[in-house]
């Protein structure tokens, strides 16, 4: 269900879009987030209202709300185009204006299963021990525009983002209230407090170079923990992902290399799991592990079978590089995750106009069997 509506305030034009889903085949889906019997406990929705002119200046607003059964995440932006004196100015100028550009502010609340969720079936699946986060940042985004150059067959582009957030992270349980230990007594939060505080600056830079029969992609993402307070987090935390793909005939081989690492302070949450459809795909969120580092490869051959249907063969795999130990209150450990883990399997491609419609079937290293569905790129 859906509705989309247009207002005209003056020259501008505010647009509102809701999105409502009812699940009805609740035996098939994890409990929600509050034990409630409320038909709206089971409504996963989206809400985007947007201006073009907010302010007068042709600042962009955006309000994003997006439900789910477990989760909720609201964000809220305002963007400022780039000047017409500063097209030509230095990188340093650019900073200092792109410095009042883009300012956000998101809160998120999520099942933290990924870290400390139990595995269960064999890895297959994650179960929820109760512990939730709540995840309020405000910041500013400081962004230097793509770099593209096009030769007739080649395309390289080169994106610069700084990012510089103060997150507050608050862990409760499923009644809501705040908790600093899990179930086992260790505790949640790098303070042992209720709550951990940070202010955090956020450096990602973007490759890619491609032409008709390749491409290369580099993503590069480091986040520093300022020391702003004497009990905020301070830590370095980077993580990379670069993929390679090209042709062989009409069929399309794709590898990428994901991996990461964090030195200094930090929570359980805040490691890097590993598992799941977007990580080794035949294991439950976060069920391969959850370390201080990781790794993970992922391969896949695709075929084109028709205009609009392709089939693919995968295979995943991913280790935590045996720090699993040097978390906190060590959640992977405690919870028998492996540390690494691989999986293989097949699965259907369908291109439409809504976007990619992908069906995976995959088994992991302990023959358990595990069905994901899932869209890309929805327009």
């Amino acid at each position: 269900m859906g509705a989309q509506k247009s207002i005209h305030a003056g020259k501008a034009k505010i647009d509102f879009n809701v999105d409502l889903t009812h699940k009805l085949c609740g035996a098939l889906l994890a409990p929600p987030l509050r034990n409630s019997s409320s038909p709206f406990s089971q409504i996963v929705g989206r809400v985007s209202i947007k201006h073009p002119n907010i302010f007068g200046g042709s600042e962009k607003f955006d309000l994003l709300w997006n439900k789910g059964l477990q989760d909720s995440n609201v964000v809220i932006a305002i963007r400022r185009p780039r000047p017409e004196w500063l097209s030509q100015q230095s990188f340093v100028i650019q900073t200092l204006k792109f410095f009042l550009a883009h300012c956000c502010l998101q809160h998120s609340i999520t099942p933290e299963i990924a870290v400390h969720g139990l595995p269960v079936n064999n890895l297959s699946q994650s179960g929820s021990c109760g512990i939730n986060i709540s995840r309020f940042s405000a910041g500013v985004d400081l962004t230097e525009p793509p770099n593209t150059k096009w030769s007739t067959k080649t395309s390289i582009r080169f994106e610069l983002l700084f990012v510089f957030l103060i997150q507050h992270v608050h862990p409760f349980n499923d009644d809501g209230r705040s908790i600093s230990l899990d179930n086992d007594g260790f505790p949640i939060t790098c303070s042992g407090t209720s709550h951990d505080n940070m202010v955090v600056l956020k450096q990602e830079s973007f490759y890619a170079i491609a032409d008709d029969n390749r491409f290369s992609r580099l993503n590069f993402q480091m986040e520093q923990g300022l020391p702003l307070l004497s009990k905020w987090l301070i830590f370095n935390r980077f993580k990379f992902v670069a993929s390679k793909g090209f042709k062989v005939g009409p069929a399309l081989l794709v590898t990428s290399l994901t991996g990461g690492s964090i030195v200094g302070d930090m929570a359980p949450h805040q490691a890097f799991s590993i598992g799941g459809y977007g990580s080794v795909r035949g294991y439950g969120e976060g069920a391969v592990g959850a370390g201080r580092s990781c790794l993970v490869l992922n391969s896949e051959f695709t075929v084109p079978l028709s205009k609009q249907l392709e089939g693919a063969v995968f295979m995943d795999c991913g280790t935590d590089l045996g720090s699993a130990h040097l978390v906190p209150g060590y959640p992977a450990i405690r919870r028998g995750k492996p540390g690494y883990g691989v999986g293989f399997g097949y699965g259907l491609r369908l291109n439409s106009h809504l976007g990619q419609f992908r069906v995976d079937y995959a088994v992991n290293a302990l023959q358990r069997k595990t069905v994901y569905f899932g869209i890309n790129g929805v327009t």
